[in-house]
């Protein structure tokens, strides 16, 4: 397109999109849920298992996300996952992030908003070896019921084949506000012997905390300013202490940081994925995956900052101790050396510690 053609080219008028960072606010509390699973959905089967579960949803962020844990016994054994949804008010759109406890990893996010009260998100991924899109479809929203499906195309959305199928029926409205404290369960040579491969790794940080955060600006450009914050915080356990949902919120200088931090546990490996996400965005971020060794946690991850590809560290220490005291640090030339950049020390906002 040429200058003038640009200047005389009327700009399409613009589009309000609408405000759905409340669009899940129906969902929480506890439901009973009635399943329907395809048997062997990659193979075009039409025999289905049906079987009940148990769902409790809360609120974080003020409804801007929120955080299942799921567990039924199906035919083919014990299920247990959740599933965290963020919502990123600029792109007006919500991610859907499903894990099963089998192995602690959080899938590909399932993206996509509501429209005259029904919600489609949608992800690419692969199914028996196979690259398929992936729709979910809530419906039928009531206070006392909601409808789920969830569905296989393998031409590219011409087609969809269903192949799990959730109809819940609300028992409670609890818990409807969020993380409540809960006791801290004590660091102990007798509870690791009896809790092998580090799954209670976590457990020291369950509770409420107050934050004393040093952040710096502008890592890795040889910036030696910190800006200091506080904060509180909330860590509750899912899956019988196997995940964590650990919720921040601090304010400083430049304004409130609201984050939360996903912690999921893989029995196979026996290392723990750290997720981090921002209410900003509701992006969450490539996992620190590692494990603890002698008291001492440390996780890493390659990530980007700006355009460059850069090593990101967690280091977790003091858990024990009942002062639990966390960095982040970044490095440029493949951990050879490290920046700190983010630093926190916790203490507890209740008598927990007290009572150990």
């Amino acid at each position: 397109m040429t200058q003038a053609q640009a200047t005389d080219t009327l700009a399409p008028a613009s589009v309000t999109q609408r405000d759905g960072q409340h669009d899940f606010d129906f969902i929480f509390g506890r439901w009973k849920i009635h399943l329907k699973r395809r048997v062997h959905s990659s193979t075009g089967s039409d025999t289905w298992t049906e079987f009940d579960g148990y769902g409790a949803y809360r609120k974080i962020w003020d409804g801007r996300a929120n955080l299942n844990d799921f567990e039924a016994d199906s035919p083919t054994g014990h299920v247990e996952g959740l599933t965290l949804r963020t919502y990123n008010p600029q792109t007006h759109q919500w991610s859907l992030y499903w894990a099963s406890s089998e192995d602690g990893v959080l899938g590909t996010p399932q993206v996509g908003q509501f429209h005259d009260g029904q919600g489609e998100f949608y992800a690419q991924d692969t199914v028996g070896g196979k690259t398929v899109f992936i729709r979910y479809v809530w419906s039928k929203i009531t206070p006392k019921s909601v409808h789920f499906e969830q569905a296989f195309s393998a031409d590219g959305g011409k087609s969809w084949d269903v192949n799990w199928i959730s109809d819940m029926v609300r028992i409670s409205d609890e818990p409807a506000g969020g993380p409540r404290p809960v006791e801290a369960r004590p660091a102990t040579a007798a509870t690791a012997s009896v809790t092998p491969g580090g799954q209670h790794d976590f457990d020291p940080l369950l509770g409420s905390w107050k934050y004393r955060l040093k952040r710096r600006t502008n890592p890795l450009t040889g910036s030696a300013n910190w800006v200091n914050l506080t904060g509180t915080g909330s860590c509750y356990p899912l899956w019988s202490g196997a995940a964590q949902l650990d919720t921040f919120l601090a304010d400083g200088p430049n304004g409130r940081i609201e984050g939360l931090t996903l912690r999921l546990y893989n029995p196979k490996s026996r290392q723990w994925r750290l997720y981090w996400a921002n209410s900003k965005d509701g992006v969450v971020a490539v996992p620190q995956i590692g494990e603890f060794k002698k008291g001492h946690g440390e996780f890493y991850a390659q990530d980007t900052l700006g355009d460059k590809s850069i090593l990101v560290r967690y280091d977790w220490t003091a858990l024990a101790a009942h002062s639990p005291h966390f960095e982040q640090s970044f490095s440029e030339d493949g951990g050879k050396t490290w920046e700190a950049n983010w630093i926190t020390d916790q203490t507890r906002s209740d008598d927990l510690a007290s009572k150990d």
